[in-house]
């Protein structure tokens, strides 16, 4: 891989691909990490608070499906925001309400404050997600689908040093206390790496968009109407997803296996799924983000089957390892193909809706799979639930396939 050498913080002419756009995509990666707290500290959180409240295993999943809620709407929003102002500034007008909410949390006087404060967490680290997804694929056109995957590793990073540092925090200094620190600490360390983000892309700079290369693929279908069934494509999926991610710390309490084995299996699932979205990338590349998004989604149905089959504490480690390596690159396959086929000026609003729907899939999904485990006592059921929406996400995948080899044989 050759990186060109040109950097300059002075120039007002920015190269795609150079050292200045790798040194952005890392800051961006520190960014990413620490905005995606909110997704992850709630899931271990999950089994104490609601122990603490008197709350159902219902009530208390209700706290993720919120801050999935206010994520994924607030891709929307700061979509808008970085597509008019900038990224900097999508990222900065969240800062100080995720700080807010994580110390407001650490005083919730009831369940349901807890679960409502989270909407705010959700909204407040939106935008270092979905637009800067959208944001790092301007930086890049060569690799352009290695770049938009690396940018959306920054929340897997997240995914696998938070869970065990939430755990251990928790354990040692109750839940409230270590909100609270949550809270202070992210709110400093990311205007920190957004100052030096800001210093990289240049004060002058408000939208690096206006010269980024244009789609390369043309579906005849109207941007609308793509929008709309990636959406769908994508809450399909993201049903499917959320079951272990959402209750693989709850599964394995209940198996007897303890919370922290759980916290324990979600750091590693998260981590190989750092893997599986660099690879994603990569192989985006080569074949593009429709077969990308196909091959993510058949790997990731099969390892849920896995799940219905096997509980033991060797096979779940296994298996959630498994699943981390499978389903890491589809939600960054949406974004690759977003910008494949529509253009660059509206880009971070397209993936933010794309990625909204993805966000109401999982907030659905946490929802549902805590609601049929309160119905059936198990989480079989609840597998086999996701494994009927990864099979729909499959059909409609393939469906635009076969579109796009349509319009290929015709051109």
């Amino acid at each position: 891989m050759e990186i060109p050498s040109q950097f300059s913080f002075e120039s007002d002419r920015f190269i795609p691909d150079s050292r200045r756009a790798w040194l952005r995509l890392a800051v961006a990666v520190v960014i990413g990490s620490l905005g995606s707290v909110g997704m992850w500290s709630v899931v271990v959180a999950l089994p104490v608070v609601q122990s603490d409240f008197a709350a159902t295993r219902g009530t208390a999943s209700l706290a993720f499906t919120m801050v999935m809620l206010g994520f994924g709407l607030g891709q929307v929003v700061t979509g808008k925001i970085s597509d008019r102002y900038g990224i900097v500034t999508a990222i900065g007008a969240g800062i100080g309400i995720l700080g807010l909410g994580y110390i407001g949390v650490g005083y919730a006087p009831s369940i349901w404050a807890f679960i409502l404060l989270h909407f705010a967490i959700g909204l407040s680290s939106a935008a270092t997600f979905g637009p800067l997804m959208a944001e790092a694929s301007h930086w890049f056109e060569r690799y352009r689908g290695l770049a938009v995957a690396i940018a959306a590793s920054g929340n897997y990073v997240g995914g696998t040093l938070w869970p065990p540092a939430v755990n251990f925090a928790i354990e040692g200094f109750g839940w409230r206390a270590t909100h609270i620190a949550i809270g202070i600490f992210t709110a400093i360390a990311m205007a920190l790496a957004l100052a030096v983000l800001r210093l990289l892309m240049g004060a002058a700079v408000t939208r690096s968009h206006l010269n980024a290369a244009p789609p390369r693929m043309d579906l005849k279908l109207s941007t609308n109407a793509l929008t709309a069934i990636l959406s769908l494509a994508s809450i399909s999926c993201c049903v499917a997803m959320s079951m272990p991610q959402v209750h693989i710390v709850a599964y394995c309490g209940d198996l007897g296996y303890g919370v922290a084995r759980g916290a324990e299996m979600l750091s590693l699932m998260l981590g190989f799924g750092i893997i599986s979205r660099i690879g994603s990338g990569f192989l985006a590349d080569k074949i593009g983000g429709i077969r990308t998004l196909l091959i993510g989604s058949v790997a990731q149905g099969t390892a849920l089957l896995f799940y219905l089959f096997f509980d033991s504490l060797t096979s779940l480690y296994l298996i959630s390892a498994m699943f981390g390596l499978f389903q890491g690159g589809i939600v960054p396959s949406y974004a690759i193909i977003v910008r494949e086929a529509m253009p660059a000026k509206e880009a971070a609003t397209r993936i933010g809706i794309v990625i909204f729907a993805s966000v109401f899939g999982m907030s659905f999904g946490g929802w549902i799979s805590g609601v049929i485990f309160d119905a059936t006592g198990s989480y079989a059921a609840a597998f086999a639930n996701g494994l009927a929406w990864n099979l729909l996400n499959v059909t409609i995948i393939l469906l635009l396939l076969m579109r796009a080899r349509q319009r290929l044989a015709l051109a």
